[in-house]
């Protein structure tokens, strides 16, 4: 008998300790007292909160908005990096060859189309000069024929054919001429110096020279002197008008949607409080097969000399249409321990509910939502992150 009464004092045990559990839990007084004094309003049996109370005191301090549509222009941010203005910008190849005899053009000087920026010793140069005389000779020895036939046909003593053929002449003359002419303008030769050849006039030693094909800045000097330069083939100079500058920003995916030619965009740059306005003047039609990225082309203003090539900068682009929709300021959005975006409301009892919403546009002033909020909808904005913060607590 006494073996039996051992073996069913557990059993007995077990039932006490259930049956002072399901009392406790009836009652429900000291849980439902730790909630309210913390703040938490538990709803279901995980002991999560789902709603948050808070004092008088601390509901003075937070600022609630009611939710409605209103109109709003997308901001879209991004990155890219600067170049020079393509069509204001250009490499100065050398137009002959030989050695460089003397630089003029120094890093970061201002130039004017057709001025020298280094002068060059070639002997096709020279040969070129020989073939411009031996062409201008030809052409006044032509005309000097021609002359003599006309006057001989206007006596009936030379044919209409002999005529013709001089007249041929004259004009083959003249055009190869005009040609060597032009040959000695893409070299660099002034017209001046083409002007005393023509006449027959002696002219000083002439070198041939590198001229600047635009006006700008001279941003790259690439030869000193007694270097070999090839015709045609070695860069000397690159020039540049740094009052414009390309910015080659990168959108991904469904962004590219909301980019149009002609929207006005802020350029970032680190070394300046203030952004360089500038314009969308190209949207690539093909998209970069390794960063799945389109390109769109900038144009910005570079005045104070802000924008460098090759500089990194943010790019925000700013929607030239409008549209409708809801808009939180940036302080309500908040993100759980998924990193989902999620807001708190305003409940009627007085307390604040977590609220899941799905974002759309970025915007200087906050988020466009496009699910989880409803015109009416009491939001919760300056002190959203304090109750964040105290329902965990």
């Amino acid at each position: 008998m006494s073996s039996a009464n051992s073996a069913m004092r557990p059993s007995r045990t077990r039932m006490l300790l259930i049956a002072l559990t399901v009392a406790a839990c009836g009652r429900g007084t000291p849980a439902a007292d730790t909630a309210a004094s913390s703040g938490h309003v538990y709803t279901d049996s995980s002991a999560r909160p789902t709603a948050f109370r808070v004092t008088a005191a601390q509901r003075a301090r937070l600022q609630v908005v009611t939710v409605a549509r209103t109109t709003f222009r997308p901001v879209l941010n991004a990155t890219g990096t600067v170049a020079f203005n393509g069509d204001h910008s250009t490499a100065v190849i050398s137009p002959i060859s030989g050695p460089v005899v003397r630089v003029v053009a120094q890093l970061g000087a201002r130039v004017t189309a057709r001025q020298t920026l280094a002068t060059v010793s070639s002997p096709d140069f020279a040969t070129d000069v020989a073939g411009y005389r031996k062409a201008e000779q030809l052409a006044q020895n032509a005309k000097r024929i021609l002359d003599r036939n006309e006057q001989l046909f206007a006596n009936d003593a030379l044919a209409r054919s002999d005529l013709d053929q001089s007249r041929t002449d004259f004009a083959a003359a003249i055009a190869d001429r005009d040609a060597a002419a032009q040959l000695l303008r893409a070299i660099g030769i002034d017209q001046g110096t083409i002007t005393a050849i023509h006449e027959g006039r002696q002219v000083a030693a002439i070198e041939g020279t590198i001229r600047a094909p635009i006006t700008g800045i001279v941003v790259e000097k690439l030869i000193t002197p007694g270097q070999l330069l090839a015709a045609g083939t070695t860069a000397a100079f690159t020039i540049a008008d740094l009052s414009t500058m390309w910015v080659l920003a990168a959108v991904y995916g469904d962004d590219i949607g909301a980019v149009r030619k002609g929207d006005m965009v802020d350029v970032i740059v680190d070394a300046s409080s203030t952004s360089v306005q500038g314009r969308v003047d190209f949207i690539a039609q093909i998209v970069d097969p390794g960063t799945r990225a389109t390109t769109v082309r900038v144009l910005a203003t570079n005045g104070a000399q802000l924008l460098r090539r090759d500089m990194f900068v943010k790019v925000r682009f700013h929607a030239s249409a409008s549209r409708t929709g809801i808009v939180v300021p940036a302080a309500a959005l908040l993100r759980d321990d998924d990193n989902l975006p999620f807001v708190f409301l305003l409940k009627p009892d007085g307390t604040f509910a977590r609220r899941r919403v799905t974002l759309g546009a970025e915007l200087e002033s906050g988020y466009e939502i496009t699910d989880g909020l409803a015109p009416g909808d009491q939001l919760l904005t300056n002190g959203a992150l304090f109750v964040q913060f105290a329902e965990h607590q």
